[in-house]
C-alpha cells in the first residue's frame, strides 16, 4: 500500500516539473471558427465545380459550331455565354478569397488567445511548484509519512488520490489543448496555402476572361469585314428588332391591363368594406391613360453618346440601319446600369443581336430597354425603383465594344432619349 502511494506521489511531482519546463497549454477549450467558415467555402467550391462543368459544355458546343462552320452569331452567342460563366467564376473565387481571409483572421485570433492563456497557466504552475518547495509542509512526502495512526494514513491516502486524480485531469486537458494548438496552426497554414491557390486561380480566370472577350470581338470584326455577310446581318437584325418591339409592346399593354384589373378589384373590395361599415365609398385613385412622359434619369454614369436615334451609316456600303436607341460609350464591363424610371421588368434574357438585355414597363406602351449587358441583375416580374440596378454594361450580342444601347418607347412609339436626357456629350 505504501509503495503504491509513493509511486503516485513521484508521478505527480514529475508531471508538475514537466508542466513548468514545457510551458503547458491553458485550461479551457478555445472555440473553433473553422466549421462554419469551412462550410461556406465548401459551398462555394461546389458552385465552382458546377460552373466549370457549364463552361466545359459550352466549350464543347463551340467546337461543334466551328467544325460545322456555323454562323458567326451562333459562335458569338456561345462565347457570350462562356464569358458570363467566367464572370461568375471570378465572383465565386473572389468570395472564396474573402472567406479565407475571415477564416485566417479567426484562426490567428484563436491562436493568440490560446497562447496568452498558456503563458498565464505556465506562470501559475511555476508559482505553485515554487511555493511547495519553499514551504515544504504541503508536499506529498510529508503528508504520507507524518500520519499518526493507521486510520489517519487511510484517510490521507484517500485525500492524496483525490488530489492526484484532479491533477491528472488537468494534465489530460493540457495535453488536449496542446494538440488543439498544433491543429489550429496546421489549419492556419492550410488556409493560407488554399487562399494563395485561389488568388492564382483568380489571376487565371481574369486572363481567360480577357482572351474570351478578345475572341468574341474578333468574330464581330471578321463579320463586319465581310460586306455581303454584314448586309445580311443588318437586315436580319432589323427584322428581328421589329418583331421583338411588337412583342415588348404586347407585354407592356398586357401588364398594364392586368394591373388595372387588380386595381379595380382592390377598389371594389374597399367599396364593399366601406358600405358594410356604413361609410361612404372612398374615392378611387386616378389612373394613367398611357404613362407620364418625361421623368427619366440617365441609365448609367456616362453621358457620352456615341450614336443617336435614327438612320446611321454602319461603315459598310449599302448597310445603313435605323438605330432605335442611343449608344452610350465610355463604359466598360463593370459599369452599373440602372432603371431610368420606376416600373416592372417584362423582359430579362439573351438574344443573339441584343445580347443580355432588360426591358422595364412603365405603363401601357411605355418601356425602357437596356442592351448588350454583361450581366442582368433582375428577373421578369421584378418591381424596380428609379435608379435601381438592372445590370452591368458589356458587349454581348452584335456589339463592337463595351457600351449601353438604351431605348425609350412611349405609347408604342420609339422616342429619342435625348429629348429628355439633354445633358449629354456628343460623340458622333
Amino acid at each position: 500500500m505504501k509503495k503504491r502511494f509513493l509511486r503516485g506521489a513521484v508521478t505527480l511531482l514529475l508531471a508538475l516539473s514537466l508542466i513548468c519546463a514545457d510551458a503547458a497549454a491553458p485550461f479551457g477549450i478555445v472555440p473553433n471558427a473553422e466549421a462554419a467558415t469551412r462550410a461556406q467555402i465548401n459551398a462555394l467550391k461546389q458552385e465552382q465545380s458546377t460552373l466549370n462543368s457549364q463552361k466545359a459544355k459550352l466549350q464543347s458546343e463551340l467546337k461543334s459550331l466551328q467544325q460545322s462552320k456555323s454562323g458567326a452569331l451562333d459562335q458569338k452567342a456561345n462565347l457570350d455565354k462562356q464569358i458570363a460563366v467566367i464572370r461568375s467564376e471570378i465572383q465565386n473565387v473572389e468570395e472564396q478569397i474573402a472567406e479565407y481571409e475571415e477564416l485566417i483572421e479567426q484562426t490567428k485570433q484563436e491562436l493568440k488567445e490560446t497562447e496568452e492563456k498558456e503563458q498565464a497557466q505556465y506562470e501559475l504552475f511555476c508559482a505553485r511548484v515554487r511555493s511547495m518547495e519553499e514551504r515544504g509542509n504541503i508536499s506529498y512526502w510529508s503528508v504520507l509519512f507524518h500520519s499518526a495512526s493507521f486510520s489517519e494514513l487511510l484517510s490521507t491516502a484517500d485525500f492524496i488520490e483525490e488530489i492526484m486524480e484532479s491533477d491528472q485531469r488537468v494534465i489530460d486537458e493540457l495535453q488536449e489543448l496542446e494538440r488543439q494548438i498544433a491543429e489550429k496552426q496546421e489549419q492556419l497554414e492550410t488556409a493560407l496555402a488554399e487562399q494563395n491557390e485561389a488568388k492564382d486561380a483568380l489571376t487565371a480566370r481574369n486572363r481567360e476572361l480577357s482572351e474570351q472577350v478578345a475572341a468574341a470581338q474578333r468574330l464581330i470584326d471578321e463579320l463586319s469585314a465581310n460586306e455581303q455577310e454584314y448586309q445580311k446581318l443588318i437586315s436580319e437584325k432589323e427584322r428581328e428588332a421589329e418583331a421583338q418591339q411588337q412583342e415588348i409592346l404586347r407585354l407592356s399593354r398586357e401588364l398594364a391591363a392586368q394591373e388595372a384589373a387588380e386595381a379595380a378589384e382592390r377598389a371594389r373590395r374597399a367599396a364593399e368594406a366601406a358600405a358594410a361599415a356604413g361609410n361612404s365609398a372612398p374615392t378611387p385613385p386616378a389612373t394613367s391613360s398611357g404613362g407620364t412622359k418625361g421623368g427619366y434619369i440617365w441609365p448609367c454614369s456616362s453621358h457620352y453618346v456615341t450614336s443617336p436615334v435614327g438612320s446611321r451609316y454602319t461603315g459598310i456600303r449599302g448597310a445603313s440601319t435605323n438605330h432605335a436607341g442611343i449608344d452610350i460609350g465610355r463604359v466598360g464591363y463593370s459599369t452599373t446600369t440602372v432603371a431610368a424610371k420606376a416600373g416592372t421588368v417584362i423582359v430579362s434574357g439573351y438574344n443573339k443581336y441584343r445580347g443580355n438585355y432588360v426591358v422595364v414597363s412603365h405603363g401601357a406602351g411605355n418601356t425602357t430597354t437596356y442592351q448588350h449587358l454583361s450581366k442582368r441583375s433582375v428577373s421578369v416580374g421584378d418591381k424596380v425603383a428609379q435608379g435601381q440596378a438592372v445590370g452591368i454594361t458589356g458587349s454581348t450580342g452584335v456589339s463592337s465594344g463595351a457600351h449601353l444601347h438604351f431605348e425609350i418607347m412611349e405609347n408604342g412609339v420609339i422616342i429619342n432619349p435625348l429629348k429628355y436626357l439633354t445633358d449629354y456629350v456628343k460623340g458622333w
